[in-house]
């Protein structure tokens, strides 16, 4: 699904979805204006940047011994607080066309189960990549807005965003999280359960990007109408040798499996959480998907077969965390509000599993 960009005037102020497997980032009055990978290749004897996003993701498994890339978001946080910081610069700097003296207000979205140090964390690399306020808001609540959901309202509205390295489920009303749970099961841990089992079954050796591609190509959470196969390249590690096998969508479906369930039990648990009064709202409007997970092929009808519930994809899931965050830049009263909400979310009805 494509990610829309729209063109408009030049506004300072900056949405961003600092996402485990990829970075968003909204421009005020312009739309998306970054849409790269979460990824920055160092060079080690220099400790320079040599690249940050796409480029960088196209040397996956492919650098010489002095450069090596990293993905320095893990699980949805920061793991590597320097090269995160690059990062943010960087996307920063190409949202305002190469620009650094700007001075931007932004509203980053982070999951819903980290802690107030890795919240701080988050805050503290964005002033460190030259923002002059930082408004942190919760992922789930940013792709309920981003998803269309009118969340000030009193009725329950239930959103599932999978990621790249979490899952968040939260019922939202009247603006606030009611409950939650967090698993951090997403797009990261289906790609490594696809890289065991060509492993395992098959004895051959596939990297990051060969994985997201058989996922994207072949991943179901529900058996598909009509059977897909795909021929897959890698190393034999038994041989040493390069070899080709064919797989099938059905044994990646089986690899799968675990991490659609861990998603589903969190669902479950929330529900279970969920109020009366709010559970009948949930059974009237259903459950929406948000996430790049949420693309996984029949994904929406195992949940729905799973939870009896009406279940729909977002309009624009890969970007709908940014583009709600992106609407509460015109929309300051929604920002406190949900920011107040976000400060208090460590001591929130939050299972992780």
């Amino acid at each position: 699904m494509s990610i829309p960009y729209i063109s408009g005037l030049f506004s300072s102020d900056l949405a961003i979805d600092l996402g485990t497997a990829n970075t968003l980032v909204y421009a005020k009055g312009r739309g998306i204006v970054v849409a790269e990978p979460s990824i920055v290749a160092i060079n080690k004897a220099t400790n320079q940047v040599e690249a940050v996003g796409r480029d960088a993701k196209e040397m996956l498994g492919r650098t010489p011994g002095h450069i090596v890339a990293i993905r320095p978001m893990k699980d949805g946080v920061i793991a590597n607080f320097e090269v995160t910081e690059k990062m943010l610069q960087h996307f920063i700097r190409k949202a305002h066309n190469g620009k650094s003296w700007v001075n931007t207000r932004v509203v980053i979205g982070i999951p819903t189960d980290i802690t107030q140090v890795e919240r701080h964390a988050v805050e503290d690399s964005a002033y460190r990549a030259k923002a002059s306020e930082v408004y942190i808001v919760e992922e789930a609540v940013a792709a309920a807005i981003g998803a269309g959901l009118r969340i000030t309202e009193p009725y329950g509205n239930i959103v599932v965003d999978i990621g790249g390295g979490t899952t968040d489920i939260a019922v939202i009303s009247l603006g606030g999280i009611v409950c939650r749970s967090a698993v951090r099961v997403a797009g990261d841990a289906m790609d490594e359960a696809i890289t065991q089992h060509i492993k395992n079954k098959h004895k051959l050796l596939i990297g990051e990007r060969t994985a997201e591609a058989i996922k994207i190509t072949l991943g179901s959470a529900f058996p598909l109408e009509e059977p897909v196969e795909m021929d897959v390249r890698g190393r034999n590690f038994i041989e040493g040798v390069p070899r080709t096998v064919t797989i099938t969508d059905a044994e990646i479906r089986e690899a799968l499996d675990s991490s659609v369930e861990a998603i589903i039990s969190a669902v479950h648990v929330t529900l279970e959480r969920t109020p009366p009064q709010l559970s009948a709202d949930i059974i009237e409007r259903g459950i929406i998907l948000t996430g790049g997970g949420a693309l996984l092929k029949g994904l929406d009808k195992r949940l729905s077969v799973e939870t009896g519930l009406p279940v729909s994809l977002a309009e624009a899931p890969l970007s709908s965390v940014v583009l709600g965050a992106g609407k509460m830049l015109s929309d300051f009263e929604l920002l406190k509000r949900v920011k107040c909400e976000s400060k208090l979310a460590a001591d929130g009805n939050i299972n992780v599993m």
